[in-house]
C-alpha cells in the first residue's frame, strides 16, 4: 500500500523563509570593537534575497561554487542562508588552513565568487593569484586602497571586487527561491587535513534539514524559541555543528563574535545578551573558565553549553558546572557526520555520580543513525559497555563518499575509499557502546598507544592530567620504545605561576590509572599545538619528539 502523503522537497529556503517570517523579531547579533550590531530575521531575509539577486547579475545561475572567508557575523549567516536556497552551493573556507590548503580547496572545489571579511582580505590577496577558478571577490566591510587594488589586481581571472553593502543597494528585497530537488547539493565542507590532502565533503538539502531537526530536539542541543545562542564554533567548521540552521527552525537568536574569540569578551557577551546556550571546542571553553574564575561574571542566563570537537575532560565539565552553574553538554560527531552523532544528555532519574558518567560519555546515538563496532579482526562487537571496536555510522546526514571532481589521484582515491565499509563510514574512532546507546571513546584509532601488548587510551591519560589543578592543558602521545614497542609521552601546560613536576604528576596518575598507563617520559611547554579547529595536533608533538625538539625528562 502506497501512503496517501503528499512529497514536498526539505529545503534550506524553507528554513530561510519560515525563521524569518515566523520569528521576524529573533536577531543576529554580530560583535564588533564597539560591542552589539544588530539584525533583526526580518533583515537578514531581505537581504538573503538580495545576495541572491546579486550572485545572479555575477553570473551565478546553477550548482555553482560561492565560498565565505568570514568569520561567524550577520553577513556569514545570510550567505549561509542565500547560498543554497537559490541553487548554488556553498563552501565556507577554513580560514585556519595553512596557505597551500586554502588554494587546494579553493580551486578542487572550483569556487567561482568568494565573499571576504574586510579584515581578512589582505591576506586573501595573497592567496587570490593562485585560485585558478574565481572570478569576483565580494568584501564585506570598508578595506584601504591598496588592499582592493591588491585584490583586483591578483589575477587577470578577476572580473570584479565588490564591496557587499554597494552590491545588495538597489536589489529587489524579495527573491523567488526555486524548488530544488531535496537531494542535491546545498554546501560543503573540506576535513581539516590532518594527513594528505583534506577531503571535501557534499551535504544536501535534505541532509541539512534533518540534521537541524536533530540539533533541535530535547535530546541534543535542546534550542528553543527566544533561546539566545553564542555560535563560537566557527561556521567554516563542520556545518558550524548545524546552530546558524537549527536557530532559523527554532526561532532562537545567534550571538556572533566574529573575530573576537578571546575570553574577556565571550564573558561580556554571555552577561550583556543573556545567552542561553551555544557551542565551542575544549580550549575554548577551558580559557573561559579560567576567566570566569578570576572575573565575577553573571552567567545565570546559561541552561546548557555544547562542547565537542574533541573529547572534553571532565574536570572542565565539573568546574563550569560546580562553579559557575553553567551545564556542559558532551558531543561527539565528525565533518563527515554533517556534524552530530551524539550528545551526552544523561537519562531521566540519574543522579550523582551515575548522572556524571553518563555526563563524560560521548553520548546517545542520535535517532536514525545506525551504529556498529567493528574489532581488530572485522567482527562486530556487542553493545555491553565493554567490549571496543572502530565506530562505523551510517545514516540520512553521514556522507557515503568523498567530493571527486575528476583531480583527485588514484592515490588520493585509494585513500579516500578506504574510509568507507560496504556503506558504512568508518569514522576512525575507536570505543565502546552501552545497551542503552551511549558512545564511549577510548581513542582516535591513530592515537591509541600499543604497549607491549596492551592499550593506552591517550584521552584517559589527558583527562586524569587535566583534572590536577596546575595544569592547564595535557596532551599525550606514544612514542618508539625498545621493550614495550610503544610508551606515553606526556606534554604538560602548566598554570601561570604553577611549580608542580613530572614526579608528583607521576605519582597523581599512580592513584588514578593502572601503573603500566602512568608515564615515564615527560615534556613541559607553553602550548599543547593545536589544529585548524582547536584540536590537539598530535602530529606535530610526534614530529617535535622525533627531531628532539622537546626536552624530556625520563623517570623511572
Amino acid at each position: 500500500m502506497k501512503s496517501t502523503m503528499q512529497d514536498t522537497p526539505l529545503l534550506i529556503s524553507r528554513i530561510l523563509l519560515n525563521g524569518t517570517r515566523m520569528h521576524a523579531e529573533q536577531e543576529a547579533v554580530t560583535w564588533t570593537a564597539e560591542g552589539p550590531r544588530r539584525t533583526s530575521y526580518a533583515e537578514v531575509g531581505r537581504k538573503a534575497a538580495q545576495l541572491a539577486h546579486a550572485l545572479r547579475g555575477l553570473g551565478i545561475d546553477g550548482d555553482q561554487r560561492v565560498a565565505t572567508f568570514m568569520w561567524n557575523n550577520a553577513e556569514h549567516l545570510i550567505s549561509y542562508l542565500a547560498v543554497p536556497s537559490m541553487g548554488a552551493v556553498l563552501h565556507a573556507l577554513n580560514i585556519r588552513l595553512f596557505p597551500e590548503q586554502v588554494i587546494y580547496v579553493t580551486n578542487h572545489a572550483e569556487n567561482q565568487v568568494v565573499i571576504v571579511d574586510n579584515s581578512l582580505a589582505a591576506p586573501f590577496s595573497k592567496l587570490l593569484p593562485h585560485l585558478a577558478t574565481v572570478r569576483h571577490v565580494i568584501v564585506n566591510g570598508p578595506v584601504p586602497d591598496e588592499v582592493r587594488d591588491a585584490l583586483a589586481g591578483a589575477s587577470d581571472r578577476i572580473e570584479g571586487v565588490h564591496d557587499w553593502d554597494e552590491l545588495l543597494s538597489g536589489q529587489p528585497d524579495s527573491f523567488d527561491w526555486p524548488e530544488l530537488d531535496e537531494t542535491t547539493a546545498s554546501s560543503m565542507c573540506y576535513t581539516s587535513g590532518t594527513t594528505g590532502n583534506p577531503k571535501g565533503v557534499v551535504y544536501s538539502h535534505r541532509s541539512n534539514y534533518l540534521h537541524t531537526m536533530q540539533v533541535c530536539m530535547p535530546t541534543s542541543l535542546d534550542i528553543r524559541q527566544g533561546d539566545r545562542l553564542l555560535a563560537v564554533v566557527p561556521m567554516f567548521h563542520a556545518n558550524a555543528w548545524g546552530l546558524p540552521y537549527a536557530a532559523l527552525m527554532a526561532g532562537a537568536s545567534l550571538i556572533l563574535p566574529d573575530r573576537f574569540l578571546q575570553a574577556e569578551p565571550l564573558a561580556r557577551m554571555i552577561e550583556t545578551e543573556k545567552v542561553t546556550g551555544g557551542g565551542a571546542v575544549p580550549t575554548i571553553w577551558n580559557d573561559l573558565l579560567r576567566y570566569l574564575d578570576q572575573h565575577p561574571t553573571d552567567c545565570s542566563s546559561v541552561r546548557s553549553v555544547v562542547v565537542g570537537g574533541s573529547a572534553c575532560p571532565p574536570a572542565l565539565m565539573r568546574a563550569m558546572q560546580e562553579r559557575h552553574g553553567v551545564t556542559v553538554v558532551h558531543a561527539w560527531g565528525m565533518t563527515e557526520m554533517s556534524p552530530l552523532g551524539s550528545t551526552a544528555v544523561a537519562p531521566v532519574g540519574t543522579t550523582g555520580e551515575e548522572h556524571w558518567h553518563y555526563r563524560e560519555t560521548q553520548g546517545r546515538v542520535a535517532l536514525s543513525l545506525d551504529y556498529r563496532l567493528v574489532g581488530p579482526d572485522g567482527a562486530e562487537q556487542p553493545w555491553d559497555g565493554t567490549s571496543v571496536g572502530e565506530v562505523e555510522v551510517r545514516g540520512p546526514w553521514i556522507t557515503g563518499s568523498y567530493y571527486d571532481n575528476g583531480q583527485n589521484s588514484e592515490a588520493e582515491r585509494a585513500d579516500a575509499e578506504s574510509k568507507f565499509d560496504d556503506g558504512w563510514l568508518r569514522t576512525g574512532d575507536v570505543g565502546s557502546l552501552t545497551p542503552d546507546g551511549f558512545l564511549v571513546l577510548t581513542d582516535r584509532a591513530k592515537d591509541v598507544i600499543k604497549s607491549g601488548g596492551e592499550w593506552i587510551s591517550s584521552v584517559d591519560l589527558e583527562n586524569a592530567l587535566m583534572a590536577h589543578p596546575e595544569v592547564v592543558e595535557a596532551s599525550v602521545v606514544g612514542v618508539p620504545d625498545e621493550k614495550w614497542g610503544e610508551r606515553p609521552l606526556a606534554t604538560v601546560v602548566r598554570a601561570p605561576g604553577a611549580t608542580v613536576d613530572a614526579a608528583a604528576l607521576q605519582e597523581f596518575l599512580a592513584a588514578r590509572l593502572a601503573h603500566w598507563q602512568v608515564p615515564e617520559r615527560w615534556a613541559f611547554i607553553d602550548e599543547v599545538p593545536k589544529t585548524s579547529v582547536g584540536k590537539f595536533d598530535k602530529k606535530v608533538l610526534r614530529r617535535r619528539y622525533a627531531e628532539g625538539q622537546l626536552s624530556v625528562e625520563t623517570l623511572s
